[in-house]
C-alpha cells in the first residue's frame, strides 16, 4: 500500500466550511468537463458485478450516488428494482436519462450533493456508488449520508479504485504536476479496507470487502491517454492547468504509468486497474 496515498485520516487536518466549499466547486469543475460518460460506459460491467456482490433483488428500493451517467442505476434497474439516481452535475444526469430512455428502463435521476442526499431517513433498501462518492472532498459526511438513507438491515455497495491500482497511481501521477490542497484526503483511502472500517463499523452489522481487476483496452498506450485527455475531467483540467512544458512532462509519466500497467503484447492496451468492492450490511 501507497503510504502517501494512504495515510489514515486522523493525521490530517480537519476541513473547514470555506475549504469544503472551494474544493468541492473545483471537482465539480473537473468532473462538468470533458465527457465522463464516454469513460463511464466503458465501466459498465463494474457496476453489473457490485449489483451481484449486494445480492440485490428485484422489487428492492434501491439508490445510485455520484451516478455520472447511470451506470449502477441501469445495473439495478435491469434486475427490475425502483432506482433513483443522484449527481452534482447536471450534464451527467441528463446522459444517464438518455440511456435510461434508450434502453426503457425507468431511473428516476435528479440532482444531488453526495454529501446532503435530498432524502428522508431509511428511504432505501440497496445504496450503491461505483467510482463516485470515493471522490467527495468530506468523506465522513458523504458516509454518513450513504448510512442514513439506508434503513436498517439494507446494504451499502462500494466500488472504488484503491491507491496501488492503475487509476489510484495515475491521481499520484497527477498530484506531482498538480499537488492537491494540504488539507485534502485521497480519493483512494475509499479503495481500502482500513478506511472503510474507519467510515461504516460503527454502523454495520457486517462488512464485506473483496479485491477486484478492471481491464481498460484501448488501441494503443498514446490512444489511451488521448481519449483520457480529451474526456477525463481530472485529467482534461490537469492539463489545461499547466505550462506547455510541464504539460510534455505530465504526458510522459502518464504514457510511461499505461505501460507499466499494459498486459498486452500486441501493440493494443489492456490496464487492469484494482478496485475495491465493499459490501455493508446497515445495522
Amino acid at each position: 500500500m501507497n503510504s502517501t496515498t494512504a495515510t489514515s485520516t486522523h493525521t490530517q487536518p480537519k476541513l473547514g466550511l470555506a475549504e469544503l466549499v472551494a474544493l468541492k466547486t473545483r471537482q465539480q469543475a473537473a468532473w462538468s468537463s470533458g465527457d465522463y460518460a464516454l469513460i463511464g460506459a466503458t465501466l459498465q460491467i463494474i457496476a453489473e458485478d457490485l449489483c451481484e456482490a449486494v445480492d440485490i433483488r428485484a422489487g428492492q428500493r434501491v439508490l445510485d450516488v455520484a451516478t455520472g451517467s447511470g451506470n449502477a442505476a441501469l445495473a439495478a434497474a435491469r434486475r427490475f428494482c425502483s432506482v433513483v439516481a443522484t449527481d452534482y452535475v447536471p450534464s451527467l444526469l441528463e446522459r444517464g436519462r438518455e440511456r435510461s430512455a434508450a434502453e426503457q428502463l425507468p431511473i428516476e435521476f435528479c440532482e444531488g450533493d453526495a454529501e446532503a442526499q435530498p432524502f428522508p431517513n431509511d428511504s432505501f433498501d440497496v445504496v450503491l456508488s461505483t467510482l463516485g462518492v470515493m471522490f467527495t472532498p468530506d468523506q465522513e459526511r458523504a458516509a454518513a449520508e450513504l448510512v442514513r438513507v439506508c434503513k436498517p438491515g439494507g446494504k451499502i455497495g462500494l466500488a472504488c479504485w484503491t491507491p496501488d491500482g492503475f487509476v489510484g497511481q495515475l491521481f499520484r501521477s497527477i498530484g506531482k504536476h498538480l499537488p492537491p490542497p494540504a488539507f485534502a484526503k485521497s480519493p483512494a483511502l475509499w479503495g481500502t479496507r482500513a478506511r472503510i472500517d474507519e467510515l461504516f463499523s460503527g454502523h454495520a452489522r457486517a462488512i464485506h470487502t473483496e479485491q477486484q481487476h478492471f481491464a481498460f483496452r484501448y488501441r494503443s498506450n498514446e490512444h489511451m491517454l488521448d481519449v483520457f485527455k480529451m474526456y477525463y475531467g481530472p485529467v482534461l483540467k490537469a492539463f489545461a492547468a499547466l505550462a506547455p512544458g510541464a504539460q510534455v512532462e505530465l504526458r510522459s509519466d502518464i504514457l510511461a504509468l499505461i505501460e507499466r500497467f499494459n498486459r498486452a503484447t500486441d501493440g493494443t492496451a489492456v490496464v487492469p486497474s484494482e478496485y475495491l468492492v465493499a459490501v455493508i450490511t446497515r445495522r
